[in-house]
């Protein structure tokens, strides 16, 4: 009777292992996608100078055929199940407001695209590369001309802005540098001249690079007929080790859609001194308010 049973739960395991190796068998072999990190290149074709070519392209969204295989961190290498002639479309995407929990696909870059061949089993390598549309336009501060535009609020601020060139502290040329202290506790920049922006649902950034040990308070400011209203803030936070230049991208479509009273705008960037801090620093480099 043992013997029995054990043959039977042997004659069990030999059927499942020779199902399973036939399933193994049968599966076709994963074709391997590896991605590596965006460039981005200026468009022969723009509207308007597009200004310093800085971006944070963190991640990438993957189509196949129009099919959408995910959202992957750059570098990445990825399996797809496709094989044969497959159109391989990538598009550039970055942190929404600096979290990494809204990652979203750049709404003024061209997607990568690709028509190929892929075998199955075979590891194909892609260095994508996007350019502006274009028709996007651009409000841009990078302090390299002779006037400033990022204008100081006298009327609160107690430290002054100075326009600085530092190969080794601003890799694109000149660059806004705010120090803050004790007596010098506050500065407040305003964008100049104030900007007519598209509503109804439209896409609309702002964006800069900047180092800092300093939190930085973004805001709008809407222009209605005789009156103006405050619309802050977003604020980015200090960086309390590994310091280094970043870029964010801070989205303001909510803010333009929801005020049908608005004529223009401004941004305002404001640096308060941190509670706790003696003194604090805040570099600012290409500044752009992007939209079509």
């Amino acid at each position: 009777m043992r013997i029995g049973l054990s043959m039977k739960y042997l004659y069990f395991f030999v059927l499942l292992s020779f199902g399973l190796s036939s399933c193994v068998k049968n599966n076709p072999l994963p074709v391997w996608l590896e991605i590596n990190t965006w460039t981005l290149n200026s468009n022969p074709s723009s509207n308007d100078p597009t200004g310093e070519l800085t971006h944070n392209f963190s991640d990438v969204w993957v189509y196949v055929d129009g099919k959408i295989i995910g959202v992957f961190e750059v570098p990445c290498k990825i399996p797809v199940l496709v094989s044969g002639s497959c159109k391989v479309t990538l598009y550039p995407a970055f942190k929404n407001n600096g979290l990494a929990s809204t990652k979203k696909i750049y709404p003024f870059a061209e997607p990568y695209e690709v028509t190929m061949d892929l075998a199955e089993g075979e590891t194909y390598t892609f260095n994508p590369s996007t350019r502006y549309f274009a028709n996007t336009q651009f409000w841009i501060e990078d302090f390299e001309d002779s006037s400033v535009k990022l204008v100081k609020d006298a009327s609160v601020s107690t430290a002054e802005m100075t326009v600085e060139s530092n190969s080794s502290n601003g890799p694109w040329g000149n660059y806004g540098h705010i120090a803050l202290n004790s007596a010098q506790s506050l500065w407040v920049g305003i964008t100049e001249p104030a900007l007519p922006l598209p509503k109804s649902g439209a896409e609309v950034y702002l964006e800069f690079d900047y180092k800092n040990t300093n939190s930085i308070l973004t805001g709008m400011i809407e222009i209605q007929n005789g009156a103006q209203v405050d619309h802050g803030g977003f604020t980015v936070s200090q960086q309390t080790s590994d310091v280094k230049w970043k870029k964010i991208y801070i989205d303001l479509k909510d803010v333009v859609s929801n005020t049908p009273n608005g004529i223009s705008y401004k941004q305002y960037l404001r640096m308060l001194l941190d509670d706790g801090l003696s003194s604090s620093e805040v570099y600012i480099d290409n500044i752009k308010v992007v939209h079509f």
